[in-house]
């Protein structure tokens, strides 16, 4: 359930190519990366959510939007392969002047049907700002962007452990 009492949207989800220079000395995905796999998540929603959404025919991608902080919680390593990873992703928070993101980082449908259930590489949550570039200030939330939000909207991040 939702904070308004709605059911959860089923997730939104991107399917995000792995690079071969994203992984590190042990073979795996480097953590950094990660970050570069969350917001390339993001990118393609946010054209899906905010483009011809209910928002009018400006993306927040294109207005201004910025990343004030990051969680993440590392659940299995991933190596690199020619399939992509699934990013589940909702929007968990939404304010005055910005909103939260949570993600899962999973195998898309088939990728090991051995394994039984999808693996989870990673959880996490963005915290974004809405920004306005022309005027280099922070900005409010304008009703349609909310309506658009509020599609998207469910529970936080399902962290194992949080430090709050």
């Amino acid at each position: 359930m939702t904070q308004t009492g709605e059911p959860q949207a089923r997730p939104y989800a991107a399917q995000v190519s792995l690079r071969w220079s994203d992984m590190d000395a042990y073979a795996h995905i480097n953590n950094v990366q990660f970050l570069r796999l969350l917001e390339d998540a993001r990118v393609i929603a946010f054209r899906d959510w905010f483009d011809g959404g209910g928002a009018g025919d400006k993306s927040l991608l294109d207005e201004g939007v910025l990343v004030s902080r990051h969680e993440i919680e590392y659940r299995r390593p991933l190596g690199f392969r020619h399939e992509p990873v699934e990013i589940q992703m909702w929007v968990s928070r939404v304010g005055g002047a910005g909103f939260d993101v949570a993600y899962i980082v999973t195998d898309p449908d088939g990728v090991d049907p051995a394994a039984g259930e999808r693996r989870v590489y990673a959880v996490a949550e963005t915290e974004l700002a809405l920004y306005d570039f022309t005027s280099e200030s922070p900005r409010r939330m304008r009703p349609e962007e909310r309506a658009s939000l509020r599609t998207h909207e469910g529970e936080p991040a399902p962290f194992r452990r949080r430090r709050r």
